[in-house]
């Protein structure tokens, strides 16, 4: 494994820029980004940040390149397209995705790119949009042990949790699993919720009492009383269109593995009926408005 010396960082949205602030605090390294809006650029360059106006010049500056992008399409145009990384030269040897992309996509990007010398890894992160500010990730890793070794002073720079997985793709199936998990108990959260409420108790003591017996979970305690109890679904956190992608790449796997998984499609679904009743951008967990709606009267 060569030396990393310089940091980059392409993708610096919701959870990409606070990852980035967090390399930036406490890596000691000289950290070079860029991201299609230039204000997140603006306001990491005033804490530190090597601006840059392309990926190339990312490219030409960093050992490593964190990507924190909307989905695998752009992970796969960042890598491989006119003016990506891969035909951009420069510096860089190792290159993580840290967004959530197909599996499969991770293998054949790691194949393409050795033959350019340059090191792939899938790292997706777990928690919420708090964490990633507090610095207190979930990190999943696929790819060459080795690597994933040699980046785990940086990763822990963003996470408490840093697990190797497996080969290429193992970190992309762990979080894809994950947030099937975290969105089905989540129908189960806004279920509950609806029918507390209708039968006259109070959401915000169903939780709490919930939070201490055999039904607690990160869940009930971040997206249940944070968002669900008091109604709040910011357009700047996790949105519902996203949380469709990830629960439709679990049910992709589900399907190349010959599973059925029936209650990850339900809470598909729910997802699905909150995009097309216009939450598409909102907090995903705003699919409690839609456990309610179609609740009847008593």
């Amino acid at each position: 494994m060569k030396p990393i010396d310089t940091l980059g960082f392409i993708g610096l949205g919701v959870m990409g820029e606070p990852m980035c602030a967090n390399l930036l605090a406490k890596s000691g390294r000289t950290v070079c980004g860029t991201d299609i809006k230039r204000a997140p650029v603006e306001r990491l360059a005033a804490r530190g940040l090597k601006a840059c106006a392309s990926i190339a010049e990312v490219a030409a500056g960093a050992d490593a390149i964190f990507l924190s992008l909307p989905s695998g399409r752009e992970v796969e145009e960042v890598c491989l397209g006119a003016g990506g990384i891969a035909q951009s030269g420069g510096r860089v040897h190792t290159m993580v995705d840290m967004s959530t992309s197909p599996p499969k996509l991770m293998r054949e990007l790691a194949e393409k790119l050795a033959p350019r010398g340059l090191t792939f890894l899938d790292a997706p992160v777990a928690r919420t949009r708090q964490a990633a500010h507090d610095g207190t990730l979930s990190i999943m890793v696929g790819g060459p042990a080795e690597a994933c070794e040699a980046l785990r002073p940086y990763f822990s720079c963003m996470g408490t949790e840093v697990n190797h997985c497996g080969g290429h793709g193992a970190g992309q199936v762990v979080k894809i699993l994950n947030n099937m998990v975290l969105f089905m108990t989540g129908q189960a959260l806004a279920e509950a919720l609806a029918i507390a409420r209708r039968a006259g108790v109070d959401g915000k003591l169903l939780f709490e009492v919930m939070a201490k017996g055999s039904s607690d979970s990160f869940a009930l305690r971040n997206h249940g009383l944070k968002a669900m109890v008091p109604g709040v679904f910011p357009a700047d956190a996790f949105p519902v269109d996203y949380a469709i992608k990830d629960i439709t790449l679990a049910l992709d796997l589900a399907a190349q593995g010959g599973v059925t998984a029936p209650g990850a499609r339900t809470a598909c679904e729910l997802l699905q009926a909150a995009s097309r009743a216009g939450f598409t951008a909102e907090y995903w967990p705003v699919v409690v408005k839609m456990v309610e709606k179609n609740s009847t009267s008593s």
